[in-house]
This record gives C-alpha cells, structure tokens and sequence, in this order.
C-alpha cells in the first residue's frame, strides 16, 4: 500500500529542466498540490511517518512549507507557526541567517510564536543543502523550544542537506 502511495506523490511531482537557471532540475509540486488524492496522501504519509510524536505546533517555511504545513498542523490537531524571510512579519522577531551558494539569506520568527520546552515539527517541501532548514530549526531553539522532527516531501540526496540537522530525525517522502 505504501509503494502505490508513494508512486501516487511521485507521479505528482514534475521535472522542470534548467529552471530557476541553465543546469537546475527544479522539482515542481503543483501538481501534487492540485490534485486532492495525492495531497491528501502526502498529508496522511507525514502523519504516519510522525508515529504519533507528541507535539505542540508544527513550523513552516516560506513559503511552500505553508501549504504542507498548515494542512499537517490541522491533521495533528495543533497549532502552525509560519518562519519567514525577513520584514515580513510584524511583532518583534528572532532572526537567523544562512548561506546559499552566492551569498546569505535568513529567516524570521515571532518571539512570541513558542514557549520553552514546546517541541515541534518543521515541514517544507523540500531539502536540498539544508541551510534554510537549519536555521529554523536555530529559530526554534532561540524560543526555547525543541525541533521533534524535520520533515520534507522530497530530499535531493546528493546535495546530503539531511546531514546538518544532525542528530534530529529527518522525515522525508520521496528521494531524489
């Protein structure tokens, strides 16, 4: 049952060649967004890859990250609490940074979004270098909370992203 699901998501996931740039294989969830059955699969898979881990609101990276996000936090019955790129969110924040290929960026979380001890979940859709990724579970940890788990749709095993959210567990749907 689980390979027909798998193979569900995985037929939902289309290839875009040298997008966002010439040599980039963009990996394009659309479609898995748009149809209700896969969805609703990918949704029930991160559930039943969770094994009932306890806990109190699940993370969202921006922006992808929502969609997964939001819908798992409804399933868990627990709250969902967006990070996001810097200026846009409104109450005083944590701030963390990270580095791409050419550059930085960060990410953003309200001070005020968990509570010590809380642990969480982070979702996005998808893992490649795990910087982005780091540095919410980072964000976490300045509210004083703990990451129970990463969990991503898909993981670009050769770009090994899993390996700096070392030793928290990785859930990830479909490898690349």
């Amino acid at each position: 049952m689980t390979d027909e699901r798998v193979s569900l998501l995985r037929g939902r996931i289309r290839d875009v060649p040298d997008f966002p740039k010439k040599g980039i294989l963009f990996k394009d969830i659309t479609p898995l967004l748009a149809d209700v059955d896969a969805f609703r699969t990918c949704i029930q898979l991160m559930v039943e890859k969770l094994d009932g881990e306890s806990v109190r609101s699940v993370v969202g990276i921006e922006a992808r990250g929502f969609m997964f996000g939001a819908a798992l936090a409804d399933k868990l019955g627990v709250g969902f609490i967006p990070v996001r790129k810097p200026g846009k969110l409104p109450a005083a924040t944590y701030r963390a940074e990270y580095d791409l290929e050419y550059g930085s960026d960060a990410v953003e979380i309200h001070q005020d979004a968990l509570s010590p001890g809380d642990r969480v979940v982070v979702v996005d859709d998808l893992i490649a270098t795990g910087g982005t990724a780091k540095a919410t579970g980072d964000l976490v940890q300045q509210c004083g909370a703990e990451v129970a788990a990463f969990v991503f749709v898909i993981n670009l095993l050769a770009l090994e992203g899993t390996k700096k959210l070392s030793p928290t567990p990785v859930i990830t749907l479909l490898d690349y």
